[in-house]
């Protein structure tokens, strides 16, 4: 027996395949996470560093990671798709479509904050780090080319937004919308995981590509444990881009969580939510498209409508804009149900003109909630033309490209999403979105009502000094707004870059 051991003592030892670990593939999501770190060093050697340098490497991390994102899509439209790590992550067109979306967010996240932390008193990086790390999650979920890979990068996601959603910690509402949001995050993260795990047992791997294959080359008698691990990954994802009936923690959140935070959190946990729920339906089972395209167009249908309806009898503007979001979501499933080139084109234009749209919004939103981010009844924004015209000109203009009003982004979204559905021949679907637009114009014309509406006469808050629009403030709804019209009238570049990206998939 000793003799035994002794033997087995001396073979060697099996070598470990460790893969290549291509880094330039991942060259975004390091930036946004070295940046982070650099933060936190500069913060813990420099005392007292100035309030503005936070933000201002924020937007220059941000607009390094943009410019990562460019060279990758270069390279990747003239060599082709790029594999790393072992085959965890694919580097594509249409990953690359939402590294440069995200990125965006980041920028225009920054510039919304550093005015709001001012305003509140509120110093220090954790703003910036949090919101960069954040980010690099929807990265990694946009680069996934593994599930396990997709929820960890849901998961860096998610954490991160859960401390800002909290980030006024002296607001109980603010705590509160952390707390709705943490439980239900969780719990939404463990069916995606349980989901995870009926696949693998089904196909037995987590790779998208040789789940795909898999499924192309078998034919399973009953596939029951493969369709319920599907319907877990769509609660998932659903979740996280507030798709009915997993959209209940989104009013709540909207409204509890400072505004800049509500801003990132619709433009870039949707953006993120969306490329998982694109890449895993239309490229891994898009051999069973004819399983979950009725899901789909169910989802679809009660989103429009739920969404478009509640945002109707809402008097909190944040609260109308979080069923709004939902209403866009249901949108974007539009372009998925249809399972076509046409329509991830369309959904991927959708959500580039819907980033500009809702941070643009949100922006304002910050300006007009003031101190305390509290005031944002409808009544706030009552003679706001007279109090602030460029400011509700601006917002006007946002809220006419989500009302799908012509010559604004948001026409064209939904035109090419609906579109899409036609050409699938899913007419009801398509009519539901008309009928939905319809209903939304409702609310987003009333407030634009009220903001070109006289002031009251008197008020309580007459007294209160007017400050100065924060010169990032006024970047950033700049910069959103002329992005909305521009890309309206003269949107070939959009269409162009929407439509490569999706057959780059």
């Amino acid at each position: 027996m000793r003799s035994l051991l002794l033997a087995q003592a001396e073979q060697p030892l099996p070598l470990i395949d460790v893969p290549d670990v291509e880094y330039s593939a991942m060259a975004p999501a390091l930036i946004l996470i070295g940046g982070a770190l650099f933060l936190l060093l500069i913060v813990s050697l420099v005392r007292r560093p100035p309030a503005w340098l936070w933000p201002l490497l924020t937007v220059g991390v941000g607009g390094a990671a943009m410019g990562a994102s460019l060279w990758l899509w270069f390279d990747v439209r003239d060599d082709g798709p790029m594999r790393a790590v072992a085959d965890a992550l694919v580097v594509d067109g249409f990953a690359v479509f939402f590294l440069v979306l995200i990125s965006a967010t980041v920028v225009l996240g920054a510039l919304l904050g550093e005015g709001f932390l001012q305003r509140e008193g509120v110093q220090g990086p954790e703003f910036y780090v949090l919101m960069m790390l954040s980010a690099s999650g929807g990265m990694f979920m946009a680069s996934a080319n593994d599930l396990i890979v997709l929820f960890l990068g849901l998961e860096i996601l998610s954490i991160a937004l859960y401390v800002l959603a909290g980030f006024q910690g002296r607001r109980r509402q603010s705590r509160e919308a952390a707390m709705k949001y943490f439980v239900l995050g969780a719990f939404s993260s463990a069916l995606f995981l349980y989901g995870i795990a009926l696949v693998y047992g089904s196909t037995g791997s987590t790779n998208l590509v040789s789940v795909a294959q898999y499924l192309a080359g078998n034919v399973a008698t009953s596939n029951g444990v493969l369709l319920a691990g599907m319907v877990l990954l769509l609660v998932g994802l659903g979740f996280k881009v507030a798709v009915v009936p997993f959209h209940t923690w989104t009013p709540d959140v909207y409204q509890g969580s400072p505004s800049p935070v509500t801003g990132f959190m619709a433009a870039a946990a949707k953006a993120a939510g969306f490329a998982g729920l694109l890449r895993v339906f239309f490229s891994t089972f898009s051999t069973l498209r004819l399983d979950w395209r009725p899901v789909v167009w169910v989802l679809a249908v009660v989103t429009l409508l739920v969404g478009s309806v509640l945002a109707v009898v809402q008097n909190d503007v944040k609260r109308m804009l979080a069923y709004s979001s939902i209403s866009h979501a249901g949108y974007v499933m539009i372009g998925l149900q249809a399972a076509s080139e046409r329509g991830i084109a369309g959904s991927l234009f959708y959500l580039l003109a819907y980033t500009f749209m809702v941070m643009g919004s949100f922006a304002v939103i910050t300006v007009v909630g003031r101190r305390g981010d509290a005031r944002h009844g409808l009544d706030e924004y009552r003679g706001l033309a007279a109090r602030r015209p460029a400011l509700a000109l601006a917002f006007a203009v946002f809220l006419m490209a989500q009302a799908g009003v012509p010559f604004t982004t948001g026409f064209l979204a939904k035109f090419y999403v609906i579109s899409a559905a036609v050409e699938a021949e899913s007419y009801a679907l398509a009519l539901v979105g008309m009928i939905s637009a319809v209903i939304a114009a409702f609310f987003y014309l009333r407030l634009i009502v009220v903001m070109y509406s006289p002031p009251p006469a008197a008020s309580g808050d007459a007294a209160e000094p007017r400050h100065p629009l924060p010169v990032s403030h006024a970047v950033a709804v700049a910069v959103t707004a002329a992005f909305t019209v521009a890309f309206g009238l003269l949107p070939s570049a959009m269409v162009t870059f929407a439509r490569q990206a999706s057959l780059l998939l």
